[in-house]
């Protein structure tokens, strides 16, 4: 999110990059938060309340796992930025951040996430369920500490397990309105952590160099193309068939079955495709790992549309 006027950016003090109004401040927080990030995260939230309670789940009920679940989000992805601010400012992806671009301090931010972190750990707590509040503070300690602090910079495998955390927003919102945990939100978590590396690493694909100028060992970085297209077709078919056991497993009706079916062709569809210009010589931007990334962003938010509408059909 850009928060800085091309004045601002080129001037010549080393305090430039400081918003001066409170406007400028409240973007650069926000932006802190990764509101893209927290936007993919909620639409897996809120489809699972509806199969957790078997229809439409109760209104402030969901408000408050939305709320406070977008807080625990923010708290993780602020904290992020903490840890990464200095390879941040080495990526073209990232230099654009508010740690990167010295809008905050890095004390304000740690202060920050800190505080969004508590503040929705409580409101889970009070609002909903201890088991619900548990979840979402562990997530956001696996995120900072597991995934960022020690995955990220010292192994190829960083974003398969480091999307663990990306994982429990299925477990909250399912434990919000049940107080408990099931095979179906178990299934549901297997999804998006199937989906996640070749998500990820077709966007590392795009953005090898950054990656490689800041030294974290992105599998695009460390292996050849071809060995990172075939793990993102495994990793793809995990997904796709992790997606169709929710079927028997929740008992759910033929709607859900079938279009997981059409979006999962789909998907493994563009997934081979990759492949296939590899095949052909394509390398580099030419074989086109975005197209995948994008149908990879609406794959899941309409399949977890699926999994919220299934239930007011039975």
């Amino acid at each position: 999110m850009t928060v800085l006027t091309n004045r601002q950016a080129t001037a010549p003090s080393p305090k430039v990059g400081e918003p001066r109004s409170i406007g400028m401040i409240v973007k650069a927080y926000i932006a802190l938060t990764k509101p893209r990030i927290i936007e993919l995260l909620l639409i897996t939230t809120l489809p699972v309340m509806f199969l957790a309670a078997g229809g439409l789940p109760p209104l402030w009920t969901s408000v408050a796992v939305m709320v406070f679940g977008t807080l625990s989000a923010g708290s993780a992805n602020a904290l992020n930025c903490y840890v990464d601010r200095d390879i941040d400012q080495k990526m073209r992806r990232t230099r654009r951040r508010p740690l990167a671009r010295h809008q905050v301090s890095p004390r304000a931010a740690l202060v920050f996430g800190i505080v969004l972190g508590v503040l929705s750990t409580l409101g889970l707590w009070l609002t909903t369920n201890a088991l619900a509040a548990l979840l979402s503070t562990g997530a956001i300690l696996f995120y900072v500490l597991v995934y960022s602090m020690i995955l990220k910079r010292r192994t190829a495998q960083n974003i398969v397990w480091g999307g663990i955390a990306g994982c429990m927003p299925v477990m909250i919102g399912w434990a919000g309105i049940t107080d408990r945990l099931a095979w179906a939100p178990l299934v549901l978590f297997g999804v998006v952590f199937f989906w996640t590396p070749p998500h990820t690493w077709t966007l590392a694909m795009r953005y090898k160099e950054d990656y490689a100028a800041a030294k974290v060992p992105m599998l695009p970085v460390v292996a050849t193309e071809r060995r990172v297209v075939l793990e993102s077709i495994a990793y793809t078919w995990a997904t796709v068939l992790c997606s169709l056991a929710l079927w028997p497993v929740a008992g759910t009706t033929l709607f859900y079955p079938v279009v997981a079916a059409v979006l999962g062709a789909v998907c493994l569809w563009e997934v081979h495709r990759l492949l296939a210009r590899l095949n052909a010589g394509k390398s580099g931007v030419a074989l086109r790992p975005m197209r995948f990334f994008h149908w990879s962003n609406a794959y899941l938010a309409l399949l977890f549309l699926a999994v919220a509408i299934d239930p007011l059909l039975a």
